[in-house]
């Protein structure tokens, strides 16, 4: 997943630092086969681009995947039938408290909306402009979708983060490994341990801009 992420970014950035205007304006000397010019304009198909649409909707896909693989980490945490007797829904009082049951349901739906959200942009193209405009990339719609599957992703990944700080604490007196401690420090900074059922949105938005700033990130 890492990799892949990885190469897409690559070719992201490649992307999206070329030019797809059509034509190319050149300011400033530059270097011909018949010597040195003023500048030049350059007229050459650099009007179409879905090299990135393609990307975008990648990472949607890829990013799409990865929340589904946090959810289902937070739904094994949480489910009585897969923790390994911690308690239900990581609830203080089982029974008469809800503990993370409400968070791994929004996860659940965020993953699903993600599923929708990751069907490429860039396979489908309406011709305008009387028949002119024939084909187009549809990456502004490619990229309006990852927007929102990128907030989706990293909401899912902050409920699995107050969903593994809880865990660890029900299992005091044991610990997890130094790194892993120290993430649990971090989340603990800014999102206290709880005792019986409180609104949770304020942890998830604030684990969310940890997230989003690296802050569970590790050399």
């Amino acid at each position: 997943m890492r990799d892949a992420l990885a190469e897409a970014g690559r070719v992201f950035s490649l992307e999206l630092n070329s030019a797809t205007d059509n034509p190319l304006v050149f300011f400033g000397p530059r270097l011909r086969d018949s010597g040195w010019i003023s500048g030049e304009i350059l007229s050459g198909g650099n009007f179409h681009g879905e090299p990135l649409a393609f990307q975008l909707d990648f990472l949607a896909i890829a990013l799409s995947a990865l929340a589904s693989i946090s959810e289902r980490r937070i739904d094994r945490l949480v489910n009585p039938t897969l923790n390994e007797d911690l308690p239900p829904f990581l609830a203080g009082h089982a029974g008469l408290e809800s503990g993370l049951m409400m968070a791994q349901v929004t996860a659940a739906a965020l993953v699903a909306e993600n599923r929708v959200l990751a069907h490429p942009a860039s396979t489908g193209s309406i011709t305008t402009s009387g028949n002119k405009e024939d084909f187009v990339s549809m990456g502004m719609t490619a990229a309006l979708k990852l927007q929102r599957v990128v907030r989706h992703t990293r909401a899912v990944l902050a409920i699995e983060a107050l969903a593994a700080a809880r865990a660890l604490d029900l299992l005091a007196p044991l610990h997890t490994s130094p790194l892993l401690e120290q993430a649990r420090s971090r989340i603990r900074a800014i999102s206290p341990p709880f005792s019986g059922d409180r609104p949770l949105h304020s942890d998830i938005a604030l684990l969310e801009k940890l997230i989003g700033g690296g802050g569970l990130t590790f050399d």
